[in-house]
């Protein structure tokens, strides 16, 4: 399985940790507001608190596809509410290690 079907089937089931099994143990986030790094662990607490806002139906993954996935790269669209009631439109793309997700960047841009 790809890992765009394992990822886009552990975020709908909110399950963080299929999340956490696909990520290299040297895995980076870049965040797109600040562009700084976030480690593996803070991540996790981070994605964390996601998926709980998920579960509470305070935020939503309205929509995913993927654009491009091979064994080095995966780059996939999405489309969120958040709790705040604002939407964006986030460009996902993922370094791949080994079969492993090592590094994360994102880029969004508010929609209506």
């Amino acid at each position: 399985m790809s890992i765009y079907k394992k990822w886009n089937s552990a975020t709908l089931n909110k399950d963080i940790d299929a999340c956490i099994d696909l990520l290299h143990q040297n895995y980076t986030f870049v965040r797109h507001q600040s562009n700084s790094n976030v480690s593996r662990n803070d991540w996790i607490l981070m994605a964390k608190g996601m998926f709980d806002a998920m579960k509470e139906g305070k935020m939503e993954l309205l929509s995913s596809r993927c654009i491009y996935e091979n064994q080095d790269i995966l780059v996939h669209h999405d489309v969120m509410s958040f709790p705040d009631g604002t939407k964006e439109a986030v460009m996902v793309v993922h370094n791949l290690e080994n079969g492993k997700i090592i590094k994360t960047e994102t880029g969004a841009s508010p929609i209506k």
